[in-house]
């Protein structure tokens, strides 16, 4: 979310709160005590799990810091995590990054499409072949394994007995649509493109609900995870910027603007459906607050023709 608001702002004191509070509060979470470092899931005096995706994520927000200030450090982060990333990689079932360092069970679309994208967001930022490389193929694995041709969405993950879990989540198909657009930009060639338009196209009949505001019609777009819907956006923006096709993402603005008016509680907070509030689910969860922050800060740098 912080470099999402920094990029749609350009305000500095968001920089300020990153370097002195973000950073510093993450090496609470950095384990030291095990080769290669890595940031572990909870603060604990044992050592807790430590997931790749979890750190991908934060090799996303590092290097988009560094493309957005080319402050080096940032860009020291994001190449350290990275490393603990890619001990998670081996040939078991042909490629791809475990979902858990701890639980080697099975390898997840949430570990390997966000890990695609990180490896092409580093080479843009160091012109390294290397990452061009592994971009191409942590996307190549992923679409051979977790592709289903059906709706042209991904399937969740596959356990190291070949059994796909045939969950699908909004985020999983987004970081595809990311890879896949940034492939594009950076090859040429145009199965990527071909690729992202056919899983965004499933995304928006699977997770763009028809709704009513007043007497106009519209799609809203509502997973039943805030959090998996701004990372789904992310992709559905990096489309954009390929092939220009507006209708996804007029359908988030619109989405955005309902569940501002509508989909609030008494105090001003999101649950996890865009639209409403859930009676039985009184939680309000930071995670989700700021999903809604992040997608309207990327809209709000979106140019839509």
């Amino acid at each position: 979310m912080m470099s999402a608001l920094y990029e749609a702002t350009g305000d500095d004191s968001i920089l300020k709160i990153i370097d002195e509070e973000i950073i510093e509060g993450l090496k609470m979470y950095h384990d030291t005590s095990r080769e290669p470092y890595g940031y572990s899931s909870y603060i604990t005096a044992d050592k807790s799990d430590r997931f790749y995706d979890d750190n991908i994520w934060l090799v996303i927000d590092f290097v988009d810091l560094y493309n957005l200030t080319k402050k080096q450090h940032y860009l020291d982060l994001a190449l350290d995590i990275w490393n603990f990333v890619l001990s998670g990689r081996d040939t078991v079932l042909g490629d791809g990054i475990y979902w858990c360092e701890q639980k080697k069970h099975s390898k997840n679309a949430c570990s390997n499409a966000p890990a695609s994208v990180a490896a092409l967001k580093l080479y843009k930022a160091t012109k390294n072949e290397a990452y061009l490389t592994a971009g191409k193929e942590l996307y190549a694995w992923c679409y051979a394994t977790l592709h289903d041709e059906e709706d042209d969405l991904f399937f969740d993950n596959m356990s190291l007995t070949g059994r796909i879990s045939r969950a699908k989540y909004s985020y999983n198909s987004g970081q595809m649509i990311e890879a896949g657009a940034m492939l594009y930009d950076l090859t040429g060639e145009e199965r990527y493109l071909k690729q992202a338009q056919a899983t965004a196209a499933g995304c928006y009949e699977r997770w763009f609900k028809p709704m009513k505001d007043g007497e106009q019609e519209f799609r809203m777009m509502e997973s039943g995870d805030v959090w998996f819907d701004a990372v789904m956006l992310r992709g559905l923006i990096a489309l954009y910027e390929q092939d220009e096709n507006n209708t996804y993402l007029q359908a988030v603005n619109r989405s955005l603007d309902y569940a501002w008016r509508m989909g609030r509680d008494e105090h001003g907070l999101f649950g996890k459906f865009l639209s409403h509030r859930r009676e039985e689910d009184k939680r309000s969860w930071l995670l989700t607050q700021a999903a809604y922050a992040e997608m309207s800060a990327r809209m709000a740098k979106v140019n839509l023709r």
